[in-house]
Parts: structure tokens; C-alpha cells; sequence
């Protein structure tokens, strides 16, 4: 699925304007195609079940159906169906509680053409992709508290380190050279560890505990050591 293009993408905003130049700049990417634009959530939800795009970009900001709302229901109903979250705002709970609904980006409005367009992409094979912003807001939540030991293994913070690059659950399969459903598993195990909902928020955390740093110094420990 995530080889074929163009890439299928959806429109949700409740101001006329932002969808228009929206629309404009997906007709100019031959590798996208707008499928659908909603006002609203209610209206996203009626729209996506006939068009099933492969990616939404989702405001959050909207009425009867705030764009979280809207995400964790696409995301229930079509799981396939990744979200982009693009919005005006970049406060910290607007960040977790989108990212939380399920997007798989979140991205202020300000987003150049190029850098919505590899997001869009990266978010179709599986990957995240915060703005500056939005991944300060996710650190600055956990800031003040402690360090923890998550009880990584290390293959999981081998595994983590490869989050932190951007990489899909296929690409660390590949450089890993395991199964995909491994990885997946070993990714499922790091995010229950370390009790986040998702790989964005894992990222963040990564980060702001310096945990990569710290896998990459025990698994130089181990090299050293023989193990």
C-alpha cells in the first residue's frame, strides 16, 4: 500500500480560505491527490467513508467536533487512514491530546509547501513527523520529572534509537534484519515501557530522558565488555 502514489489525501478545516490554498498545493504535487474536503469533523467522517483517503490533514481547532475527536474516530473506523494534525496552535495539551487521538504528525500552519508535502509522505509509510514546536511542547510536559529506568532491553533501545530517526516499522525490520512483525512487537514493547500511547510521544520522551544517548553508551559498554 504504501508504494503506490499518488498518495490520496483529505482536507479538514473549518475556514474556506486555508482549504483552498490547501487544494492548490496538492493539485501542484503529482505524487498527492485531493479525494475530499470537509468543514468539520461530522462532515470528515461522512466524506472519508466514501472516499477513504490514504492521509487526512486535520485541523483542530473546528466546531461540532473538535479535531481530535475527529481523529481518534477516522482512526476507530479506518485504521489504515493516517492523520496529520495542522494547526494554528501549539500548546502542549493540543499536541498530546492529538497525538493521543492517534495523528501520526502534528504541524503548525506556518508548514512550508515541501516540508507539508514530505509529511504527508512520511506519514503514508507509517513515519512521524512533528514540528519544532510541537516536539518542544512534548518535552517541556515531562520536564521536572525524574529519570526513570524503563527496563529497556537492549535490542528495545536499539529499537528506539531507530524511532528517534523517523524510521517505520518496515525500515527497522530491515535494518535490523528481523521480521516485521517482530519489530512491530518490539515497538509495541517500548511504548508500553514507557507508558506512552504512540511513537511520537515515545520520541519526545526518548529525548528529554536522553534515553538513545544512554542505549548507545550501554551498548558500547557491552561491545567493550564481550557481550
Amino acid at each position: 500500500m504504501h508504494d503506490t502514489f499518488p498518495i490520496r489525501v483529505m482536507i479538514v478545516d473549518d475556514h474556506d480560505m486555508v482549504r483552498r490554498g490547501l487544494a492548490a498545493f496538492l493539485r501542484a504535487k503529482p505524487e498527492l491527490e485531493l479525494v475530499g474536503e470537509a468543514r468539520d469533523g461530522l462532515e470528515a467522517m461522512e466524506i472519508c467513508e466514501k472516499v477513504r483517503p490514504d492521509v487526512v490533514v486535520m485541523d483542530l481547532v473546528m466546531p461540532r467536533m473538535s479535531g481530535a475527536e475527529t481523529t481518534r474516530a477516522i482512526r476507530q473506523h479506518w485504521p489504515h487512514v493516517q492523520v496529520v494534525a495542522l494547526t494554528s496552535f501549539e500548546e502542549r495539551e493540543l499536541v498530546r491530546e492529538a497525538l493521543s487521538a492517534g495523528a501520526i504528525g502534528y504541524l503548525l500552519k506556518n508548514v512550508s509547501v515541501d516540508d507539508l508535502a514530505a509529511a504527508i509522505q512520511a506519514a503514508h509509510a507509517g513515519r512521524s513527523t512533528l514540528s519544532p514546536e510541537a516536539l518542544k511542547a512534548l518535552v517541556e510536559s515531562e520536564a521536572g520529572s525524574a529519570a526513570t529506568d524503563y527496563q529497556l532491553t537492549a535490542r528495545e533501545q536499539e529499537v528506539l534509537a531507530l524511532l528517534v530517526q523517523g524510521m517505520s516499522n518496515p525500515e527497522i525490520a530491515d535494518s535490523l534484519v528481523v521480521s516485521r512483525a517482530t519489530a512491530k512487537a518490539h515497538v509495541s514493547n517500548i511504548l508500553s515501557k514507557l507508558g506512552v500511547g504512540n511513537r511520537s510521544e515515545a520520541v519526545a520522551l526518548a529525548i528529554q530522558q536522553n534515553l538513545v544517548d544512554a542505549s548507545r553508551r550501554q551498548a558500547d559498554d557491552e561491545v567493550r565488555s564481550g557481550g
